[in-house]
């Protein structure tokens, strides 16, 4: 090259990267716009516990997800639970769990994915010590428990 000569670059690959850019960006907009919730859907983080006055009441023979109290001690946990009575702000429950316990009187087995379990695991209601549930303590509403087993356990609450 002489003094006094112009070289010129090739500039037109930022065209090119402007558009690609450009490309993302627009898709990325319009893919948010597509994931836009219902109307009336709630945006409560999941396994938070309900608050008071938050969604529809638990009803008998309705499976929910709630914080059930231990029965040994302080404390409780998120689990799925069978609505048995619902009085004033109290909510009478049996405990669903996934361990077989055959030591254990009352425990019904339950068809897997009763719970709404993502796993569709085998589920077991334990109706040898009931709980009392604050009614705010309820999240999530799964389903309504068999005919036949609500038939065997109604009577559980009286």
């Amino acid at each position: 090259m002489c003094a006094g000569t112009f070289v010129r670059m090739d500039t037109s690959w930022w065209l090119a990267l402007a558009a690609v850019v450009l490309l993302a960006l627009v898709a990325v907009l319009v893919d948010g716009w597509g994931r836009r919730r219902p109307e009336g859907r709630r945006t409560r983080p999941p396994g938070r516990p309900r608050g008071r006055g938050e969604g529809r009441r638990p009803e008998p023979a309705e499976i929910w997800w709630a914080r059930v109290p231990y029965e040994d001690g302080p404390g409780a946990k998120d689990r799925p639970c069978l609505v048995l009575a619902v009085r004033g702000q109290r909510v009478t429950v049996a405990k669903i769990t996934s361990k077989y316990r055959d030591e254990r009187y009352g425990v019904i087995p339950l068809p897997p994915g009763a719970v709404g379990d993502a796993r569709g695991r085998a589920s077991f209601l334990e109706t040898d010590e009931l709980r009392d549930v604050p009614v705010w303590d309820f999240r999530r509403r799964v389903g309504v428990m068999d005919p036949v087993v609500w038939d065997q356990v109604r009577h559980l609450s009286t």
